[in-house]
């Protein structure tokens, strides 16, 4: 089994993210190899929540130049995760 902290990368803070937290909804970016099973797990686990929905999401990089270079972002893939109502990550309430 992986480690949970393998799987769950970073949290999304974006705008649209932030709206989402209002239903309850947290966005992850995770591992490109975990599947949605291994997301709940994690998210489960990490924050002793329970989760109801994982959705996720492959987001393929863009190509960006500097003068002559041109180079690409990383492709990442989303997991936005819907808890049970009651439950909150705290991590994600002072920003």
């Amino acid at each position: 089994m992986k480690n949970p902290r393998d799987i769950l990368k970073r949290p999304v803070i974006t705008e649209k993210s932030m709206s989402l937290l209002a239903d309850n909804k947290y966005t992850f970016i995770v591992d490109p190899h975990a599947n949605k099973v291994e997301i709940k797990k994690a998210v489960e686990e990490l924050f002793k929540v329970k989760v109801e929905k994982v959705n996720t999401m492959r987001v393929k990089g863009k190509t960006k130049r500097v003068r002559n270079i041109v180079g690409r972002r990383p492709d990442v893939k989303k997991a936005i995760v819907t808890l049970r109502k009651g439950d909150k990550i705290e991590l994600f309430e002072g920003v």
